[in-house]
């Protein structure tokens, strides 16, 4: 179970402000922060990037366990999560990733259901969670989507899915548009930009 949000802490979580982006753009274009390039990306790419991407973040939480997890709770800023918070979270888009991804493979055009990041990361108080289990979900979570992308051959690459807001997708686009999440999220905390 997890500890409950004091005063303090609830305060603090309701400092970010939720990013409402439609960040889609990311197909179009290299992102301008992070450098990386998701519509260059071959699709059959995605689950070597993605194992890539769990290893950096197990490197970088290692040290900061070894180190001491106070480090690892630090908030850059008040508006921008700490370490910690944006590991939960590539943890918690490579499950709810799995979960579209399965979708699209066994329904027609499925609508995905709503998730709310800026919610979750409340309601889950991402900050007070043990860094080693976070760190052993992140890869877990990580790997299961890696091996779902491998599995997708031929046409099932073209197979289709919506969010609510309109925002379409294939597997493909949906692969390319999800890898730039984790990958941004760890140019968010170490600042490192992409280099293929």
């Amino acid at each position: 179970m997890l500890p409950r949000l004091t005063a303090k802490a609830r305060v603090a979580a309701m400092t970010i402000t939720p990013d409402t982006k439609n960040w889609t753009w990311v197909l179009e274009r290299p992102c301008p922060e992070c450098g990386f390039e998701a519509g260059a990306v071959a699709p059959e790419e995605i689950p070597g990037l993605l194992r890539d991407n769990a290893e950096a973040w197990r490197a970088l939480l290692a040290a900061g366990v070894v180190a001491g997890a106070d480090g690892l709770r630090t908030r850059p800023e008040p508006a921008k999560w700490s370490p910690l918070e944006y590991a939960c979270h590539v943890r918690d888009c490579c499950e709810v990733y799995l979960g579209r991804v399965s979708m699209m493979l066994e329904q027609e055009d499925p609508q995905y259901p709503n998730w709310d990041q800026d919610e979750t990361a409340l309601a889950e108080n991402y900050n007070a969670q043990d860094p080693e289990q976070v760190l052993a979900a992140l890869v877990a979570n990580a790997e299961q989507l890696a091996e779902r992308f491998a599995e997708v051959a031929g046409e099932q690459w073209q197979r289709t899915g919506h969010r609510s807001d309109g925002s379409d997708f294939t597997i493909d686009t949906l692969a390319r548009y999800f890898i730039h999440d984790p990958i941004h999220h760890y140019w968010d905390v170490t600042g490192r930009r992409y280099e293929s």
